[in-house]
């Protein structure tokens, strides 16, 4: 199901977007709004990007990726902005982008309309937000002011110095829509920066790539073709770790041996004694812990806080001894346990470890809970008999299909 969009024009957009270029050019900055043989791109070298690209047969494509506003790319369930998009697309390097989370928004123009996948009222997928400066004439007129005033760092004090950057922007923006750019455009815009100072043959080799001098044309890419079959997504990143956490909660301990007793264990035992909360020896300790995270929740008798310790204190020792036992616990054939509840009274400690399964005890909101990539990492590090059979669930293919 397709939908359309409220866009400029892609010749607009393209004109908008190649002055932006053509202005950072010409002051030292070729990289962030740019034109190569491939399009018009973004970078805004932060995570967030977009490119327009103007195919033959007077269509054009704008896709991109905002990091913080690209909602479609964490959809769950997920969302394939694919879906339904032409055959003329660049598709190598979509499928590539989709494939690797990278691709929050594809709009296509043909027959004077933009259009894309529908997805669900209110999901931001980053596209007003990464090209914000090239929707509107007014925002492109503001994009001009702040090269000369941030990247130019060019102090306009008085409104007749803003007034006369607006002007200039303007007559910069007029001579791009008709083709006719010259020196003096940037001059009287670019020309009363010192530091950075006008590079403008720098300047007009970047307008004449974006098409926006007399005898030159912006550059197009040939229409692309769909593939056969592409991998799309059947499990959001949510998706998927439910059901490695699922799995995890189903399973059952491989038969291991019990670890031997260690001055660690003593160690954790004796500080938990001491923040018992009712001091009387009885404390709990309930942890999750992995090579590169780590994490407490509360249990029946929680270690008392430290009134004169420092902020998070507690948890930062508690971190250091839960940490020192999971290493002296260790074994390179069956590996390190990931949960532990600790119990202890006035003469006894009481230990559960789980290696392969995730405890009732520890609680599950459906959101947090152990990273892929570290569990992969933990059962790497085992030999093959001491991994439960939820390792397989871990393989990133599982989350996706082929689709024709």
């Amino acid at each position: 199901m397709l939908t359309d969009v409220d866009l400029p024009a892609p010749g607009l957009l393209w004109t908008r977007w190649a002055t932006l270029s053509a202005a950072l050019t010409g002051i030292g900055y070729a990289d962030v709004w740019f034109v190569d043989e491939r399009g018009a791109h973004h970078d805004d070298h932060g995570g967030s990007w977009a490119r327009l690209a103007l195919v033959d047969g007077a269509r054009a494509v704008l896709f991109g990726y905002d990091r913080d506003h690209s909602a479609t790319v964490d959809a769950d369930p997920p969302i394939d902005v694919l879906t339904g998009a032409p055959e003329w697309l660049p598709w190598d390097d979509l499928t590539a982008l989709a494939e690797a989370d990278r691709l929050g928004f594809v709009v296509w123009h043909a027959e004077g309309r933009w259009s894309r996948t529908r997805y669900r009222d209110g999901l931001s997928d980053g596209l007003t937000h990464t090209v914000a400066p090239v929707l509107s004439t007014e925002a492109t007129l503001q994009e001009l002011a702040e090269v000369v005033h941030e990247w130019g760092r060019h102090e306009l004090r008085t409104p007749a110095a803003r007034d006369e950057v607006r002007s200039a922007g303007e007559d910069l923006l007029t001579a791009a829509v008709r083709g006719e750019i010259t020196g003096s455009s940037f001059e009287r815009l670019l020309g009363r920066l010192t530091e950075p100072a006008l590079d403008l043959r720098a300047a007009l080799f970047a307008a004449g790539r974006g098409g926006l001098t007399a005898g030159t044309r912006p550059p197009r890419i040939a229409p692309g073709e769909r593939p056969p079959m592409r991998r799309v997504r059947r499990l959001s990143q949510g998706e998927h770790d439910r059901l490695v956490w699922a799995a995890m909660q189903d399973a059952a301990e491989l038969n291991r041996p019990e670890p031997p007793g260690t001055a660690e264990l003593e160690a954790l035992a004796a500080w938990m004694r001491e923040r018992s909360p009712q001091q009387d020896g009885r404390c709990t300790v309930l942890a999750y812990a992995d090579a590169t995270s780590l994490s407490v929740q509360g249990g029946k008798h929680p270690p008392a806080e430290s009134p004169d310790g420092p902020r998070f204190g507690t948890f930062q020792q508690i971190s250091a001894l839960v940490r020192n036992l999971r290493r002296a616990e260790s074994d390179p054939r069956y590996g390190r346990w990931l949960f532990l509840r600790v119990q202890t009274t006035p003469t006894a400690i009481l230990v559960e470890r789980r290696y392969d399964s995730w405890p009732k005890w520890w609680a599950d909101d459906g959101v947090s809970g152990p990273w892929r990539t570290n569990l992969h990492e933990e059962m790497a590090g085992r030999s093959p008999q001491w991994r439960p059979a939820w390792v397989r669930l871990l393989d990133p293919e599982v989350a996706y299909r082929p689709a024709g």
